[in-house]
């Protein structure tokens, strides 16, 4: 684990409630902007959670009423830029450090569980992407979320250029990356860009009863079905298809998939481990 950030507060919380595992940003000081500690805490925690099968679904957060603000800009004033995400000053060059965040980018992505972004204050730059690079959005009213690269005079990263024009088509993709416009969270949830939006009081009990509800599903099946539908946008039918069998074949071989059918001829609440049914 990274080591204390300003202050010497941790970087990144983590908690634990059963298999749901909450990661919460905690620079509040800067709107959650990612810097260098930041960044490592947070890769290194995406890495275990991927490796502890206890581990069912995952939640992303900030603290102190921010989602994110992006990369902390701030790095650039002590000889460094701003894409020093590894810390390492003026000499790291900026097509190194930006391998390195869509590493992270990719580790996101490619977790086997489910994510929930919980955004309840600003999603700016690639915080904005961060939380599009979850499975489901939960936002609250005063969430706002913004491509602002352009406001600063860089491209749009953090696989923003990827998932956008999947979410709303090519052309809305554009005006929210070359305007940089603040959206708030009704027209996001308009776009299709958050899953929910709902009310301050409410927001923290509805995610997490969701995100209990994803870690109590069959963990191999749900994350075949996630890779999927991450794989599928970019396959023919054909290929989609054949990747489907492949997914089921596996599911079929597990556990879950016996209790799945036991317990609709049982009519009861199915109890799924995960684990390897073939002898």
């Amino acid at each position: 684990m990274a080591g204390p950030g300003a202050g010497g507060e941790q970087p990144l919380l983590q908690s634990r409630d059963g298999g749901v595992l909450t990661l919460t940003l905690n620079r509040p000081h800067r709107r959650n902007a990612i810097d260098s500690p930041l960044w490592a805490a947070f890769g290194e925690a995406l890495v275990t959670a991927a490796d502890d099968p206890q581990v069912r679904a995952l939640v992303i957060t900030g603290a102190g009423g921010a989602f994110c603000a992006g990369l902390d800009l701030a790095g650039a004033g002590d000889g460094g830029h701003p894409l020093d995400v590894s810390g390492r000053g003026p000499g790291s060059h900026p097509l190194e450090e930006m391998r390195r965040a869509n590493e992270l980018a990719l580790r996101l992505h490619d977790l086997p569980i489910p994510v929930v972004a919980k955004v309840t204050g600003a999603a700016v730059g690639a915080g904005w992407n961060l939380a599009l690079g979850c499975d489901l959005v939960v936002a609250s009213p005063q969430a706002r979320f913004s491509q602002i690269f352009v406001h600063r005079g860089v491209s749009v990263d953090f696989g923003g250029s990827w998932l956008l024009p999947k979410l709303v088509g090519l052309q809305q993709a554009k005006r929210l990356v070359l305007l940089g416009e603040t959206l708030d969270a009704d027209e996001a949830h308009r776009l299709g860009l958050v899953t929910w939006v709902v009310a301050d009081d409410e927001v923290d009990g509805f995610t997490a009863d969701l995100a209990r509800r994803l870690a109590a599903g069959p963990p191999v099946a749900t994350a075949q079905s996630k890779a999927l539908l991450n794989e599928g946008a970019d396959r023919s039918l054909r290929e989609a298809l054949a990747g489907e069998a492949r997914a089921q074949t596996v599911n079929f071989a597990t556990a879950d998939s016996r209790e799945g059918f036991t317990a609709f001829l049982d009519k009861s609440e199915p109890v799924f481990t995960g684990e390897w049914a073939v002898k």
